[in-house]
């Protein structure tokens, strides 16, 4: 009897219990734990930081790379082979946020062994939450020297935010998904289905692009260029015009991708564009023709980055890419990092030292973010 009795408790001893957790548990001699059991560690960055943003843990691949320079990433001399050569990631622990405070019941405090903070990790901080929109946010922009944040969802708003105070300023009800939204200058565009609104936010002009076909997934400028990727795999292209009643005129449709154009981006005279046939293709901004087909993805080409001379791809595949050109001119893969879960988008930009960062959106509601070479 004794025997099955401490079997039993050897069992049990081991978990804690969860109307403890909760700030409830009432027996006086519980069999379960009334203590937290330490997380496993769970997770690694690039070079000497690794941050996690997201509800839950995280961790990227063991061949993260250690990024202390650009030679560090193509080798030596440049050569292919040298590229592959990179250091090996260290992991640090990683707690795992709080669940009973995500709900606003935890009832230990600063003593929770668990993460009460959504972020975790030095040089950033969370400034405030915007959380008025119904659905899926796609865009979001902030247009060069305004106090006005914008943001479009599929619940068939875009939303005007005052930066100073973080309030709803304005609500703009479109009455269809917007798919897609980016600002250029004075310029907002907004990605519909079979169309393109363009808001001038300093005569409050407002004009509709019509040539798309399905939902406009993707929009960029480039060389005085805006371009409007489609369902039905076309790209759009319209530069001004002198004309009185658009200031835009249709001036090329770019055939090629076989499905819907996911991604657009801008760098050393190129348009690159991601697709959900799996493709990268590389178009000539002056001729407007393709130049290269880009396949080293085995699903959708989710987002797309020029960081000076490389090119930057993310996919549900799980894999983010850098590409590289060589010296036949063609564009080849240097370095793949693998993620635990399908990549949804890439964005870069530099921290408070300058220190280029890549941040990394995954399905699993996280964001990574990592240090590239300076």
């Amino acid at each position: 009897m004794d025997t099955k009795f401490a079997r039993r408790t050897e069992r049990i001893g081991s978990t804690t219990c969860s109307y403890w957790r909760a700030g409830r548990c009432n027996r006086n001699r519980c069999r379960f734990l009334h203590i937290e059991t330490p997380s496993p560690p769970a997770a690694c960055g690039y070079g000497n930081t690794a941050y996690s943003y997201g509800k839950k843990p995280h961790s990227s691949s063991e061949n993260t790379p250690k990024y202390g320079s650009k030679k560090a990433l193509l080798g030596d001399n440049g050569d292919r082979g040298d590229a592959t050569r990179v250091a090996k990631a260290f992991k640090k622990s990683s707690p795992r946020i709080c669940k009973y405070w995500i709900n606003n019941n935890c009832v230990h405090g600063e003593q929770c062994l668990y993460l009460h903070s959504w972020f975790r990790g030095d040089g950033f901080s969370t400034v405030t939450k915007l959380h008025e929109h119904k659905k899926v946010i796609t865009g979001i922009a902030l247009p060069v020297g305004s106090d006005k944040l914008y943001s479009g969802s599929t619940d068939g708003t875009v939303r005007i935010w005052d930066c100073h105070t973080g309030q709803c300023a304005k609500v703009i009800n479109l009455g269809a998904e917007v798919t897609s939204l980016i600002s250029e200058g004075s310029w907002i565009f907004v990605g519909l289905q079979n169309a393109v609104k363009a808001w001038n936010i300093q005569t409050m002009s407002e004009f509709t692009l019509d040539g798309p076909k399905g939902r406009v997934r993707a929009m960029t400028v480039g060389n005085n260029t805006l371009f409007a990727g489609a369902e039905d795999g076309v790209i759009f292209a319209w530069r001004g015009s002198s004309k009185a009643d658009s200031p835009f005129e249709l001036v090329a449709s770019l055939t090629g991708h076989t499905k819907a154009v996911v991604c657009l981006a801008v760098g050393c005279k190129m348009l690159y564009s991601g697709s959900m046939d799996q493709s990268i293709k590389v178009w000539d901004m002056d001729t407007l023709q393709c130049t290269m087909t880009l396949n080293d993805h085995t699903d959708v080409v989710t987002s797309l980055i020029c960081w000076d001379q490389y090119l930057l791809s993310s996919s549900s595949d799980r894999t983010i890419k850098v590409w590289a050109c060589i010296e036949a001119g063609s564009l080849e893969v240097i370095y793949t990092h693998t993620e635990e879960n399908g990549v949804v988008s890439l964005f870069g930009m530099p921290d408070a030292e300058g220190k280029p960062i890549l941040f990394s959106s995954c399905r699993d509601n996280s964001v990574h973010m990592y240090e590239l070479p300076s």
